[in-house]
């Protein structure tokens, strides 16, 4: 962009900059406890398994989607 347009841009959108673009207001702190490796594991085993299992039927039956002529 031209230095012109990005100068025109910023002059229209200065005042109302934060309708345009709302910030969230994330505040982290540390956690109150310590997640355990048992907890670890049952979360991971569960993410990967909502993922990959629903590919791996897809592809284990890719065949029977495919179009019969």
């Amino acid at each position: 962009m031209s230095a012109l347009m990005l100068h025109l841009l910023r002059g229209l959108a200065g005042p109302v900059w934060w309708l345009l673009v709302p910030r969230a207001q994330v505040h982290s702190k540390p956690p109150r406890e310590q997640l355990g490796t048992m907890d670890m594991a049952i979360g991971l085993t569960s993410c990967f398994l909502c993922i990959l299992l629903p590919a791996g039927w897809v592809l284990s039956h890719l065949e029977s989607y495919q179009k019969r002529e």
